[in-house]
């Protein structure tokens, strides 16, 4: 019974912690976090374009050395 009340007091103990300490972040404003978001879907979609020409190039590459269809 001694350590459910010992769990039940540490967990309280963190979760008032916790809201101490999200109380110090510094947190996005709205234009930042559309910004920071944009910046990210852009890069994404660079990435993707960049990966998808590095590969298609390397299954023609690999297609012919097997003499496959691909």
């Amino acid at each position: 019974m001694l350590s459910i009340k010992q769990g039940i007091d540490s967990l309280v103990r963190f979760i008032k912690e916790s809201y101490v300490e999200l109380k110090k972040v510094t947190w996005l404003s709205k234009k930042e976090a559309v910004a920071s978001t944009l910046v990210v879907v852009i890069l994404i979609i660079i990435m993707s374009i960049y990966i998808g020409i590095i590969d298609f190039i390397l299954a023609k590459i690999v297609s012919l050395f097997l003499g496959g269809r691909v």
